[in-house]
């Protein structure tokens, strides 16, 4: 019975795993729970690198409540349970000739796990996944269900949109889609300081941008995605394979093994892996935005004021070049705008977000410790489902409708079922 997530940092062992395919199951194990003392966890795919899931009571595995529930191509939304994976999600809605209005940079979560911890893509005109939220199911400490929309409980609806599934089961969201559309892609590699020259011009040029400094280089990887009209114009297989699976993972992953095995000699390894060279496509947006991420990691990402990244990452690269160790995965660097959701990393400013990655296995305290002390100096916020050292004292000042936040959790879970360690340590305990 025993769970680990993704990266495999994480693990425990609940009293039990349930895997419902029904609400009136959501209920009953909550119900349960209740009666019994106990609290109550979900894991959509485990792809977090906190142990946001972690319990040693009842975890709910949702890879079996993942139904699309109801399509509106004349509103253009869609109602799904909580458990569907984005990946598919993304292929339901292009059935229709719809899609979610912009995306992270993998498909592989659920969009229940990937909404409560405010999961973004990147675009400086556009918001976070949560953002897309118009209605909501859930199941509350009580086991009963609640439904919230712009009419019905919408304070329950801006709080829920976030929660950390520490208000409530997420049963079924209601998502607000846009018409299918197309993205011209261009990628390349250029010096990251002239491009943190021109970065105010980069962002207004482009949809969706974003970037990834390699360590200890002068370089950086660029997207640079553009909304089009143009027709379909895919990479050959044989490129998209090459490029994604074999250049970005299985060659990469190899120079990451060798430098868990001898860390100094990652630089002459990156040296001798062959370049992807440029690329300019068009594709299905959903085709553009997500790519695969086979190679295991652990990361820290934090969202800053986006008028300060670039004193941020200046300070992050001085910091990486005083460690004293050599950092096989790039840092990225994405923007997102702001939003409305009381503990959304993008609540009330436009929103640059710096993440940090390392090999799994690899030791990371004193690179993540010292990247979040930059990151506290610009009032930064760690994204919920990632390696952060904050606590509910440090991160209350950073939200200001943190208290409201608190007052609906203590409506909706005032027995604290929802709560386990971790969740009070981020969060504070219920009612607290």
């Amino acid at each position: 019975m025993r769970w680990r997530n993704w990266a495999g940092n994480q693990a425990c062992v609940p009293a039990a795993i349930e895997r419902p395919r029904h609400e009136d199951q959501l209920r009953s194990i909550v119900r349960r729970a209740a009666s019994e003392g106990r609290t109550v966890r979900v894991v959509g795919a485990g792809h977090s690198f906190t142990p946001l899931v972690c319990t040693d009571d009842y975890l709910v595995d949702l890879r079996d409540y993942a139904a699309v529930r109801a399509v509106d191509t004349e509103r253009c939304t869609a109602t799904v349970q909580a458990g569907i994976p984005l990946w598919r999600l993304n292929q339901e809605l292009a059935a229709h000739g719809l899609a979610l209005e912009n995306l992270g940079d993998i498909a592989y979560q659920s969009v229940a796990g990937a909404t409560q911890t405010a999961t973004h893509g990147t675009g400086a005109r556009f918001r976070n996944l949560s953002s897309a939220i118009i209605g909501m199911r859930l199941v509350d400490g009580r086991g009963e269900v609640v439904a919230c929309g712009r009419d019905t409980e919408p304070e329950i609806l801006e709080v829920a949109r976030v929660g950390l599934g520490a208000v409530g089961l997420v049963s079924e969201v209601t998502l607000q889609c846009v018409r299918a559309f197309n993205l011209h892609a261009v990628e390349g590699a250029e010096p990251v300081d002239a491009l943190l020259e021109r970065l105010d011009d980069e962002l207004e040029g482009h949809d969706h941008f974003e970037f990834f400094w390699i360590p200890n280089t002068r370089w950086a990887l660029t997207k640079r995605n553009r909304r089009t009209d143009e027709p379909v114009r895919p990479r050959p297989r044989w490129r998209a394979w090459r490029d994604d699976v074999f250049y970005d993972n299985v060659l990469f992953g190899a120079m990451c093994r060798i430098g868990a095995w001898r860390n100094h000699l990652i630089p002459k390894v990156a040296k001798r892996l062959p370049s992807k060279g440029s690329a300019d496509y068009v594709d299905l947006s959903y085709r553009v935005f997500a790519s695969p991420r086979l190679v295991r990691f652990y990361e820290m990402e934090y969202a800053i004021p986006r008028s300060t990244v670039v004193e941020a990452l200046r300070r992050v690269r001085a910091h990486v070049g005083q460690l004293g160790m050599q950092i096989s995965f790039p840092v990225e660097v994405r923007f997102v705008a702001a939003d409305d959701i009381p503990l959304s990393t993008a609540y009330g400013r436009d929103s640059a977000y710096v993440a940090v990655h390392v090999y799994r296995g690899t030791p990371y305290e004193e690179y993540f410790r010292g990247v979040e002390r930059i990151m506290d100096d610009y009032g930064g916020r760690p994204h919920w489902g990632k390696l952060h050292f904050q606590t509910a004292s440090s991160l209350a000042p950073r939200y200001p409708r943190w208290d409201q936040f608190q007052q609906v959790r203590a409506r909706l879970d005032p027995g604290g079922v929802f709560s386990t360690p971790y969740v009070e340590r981020v969060l504070g305990p219920v009612g607290g």
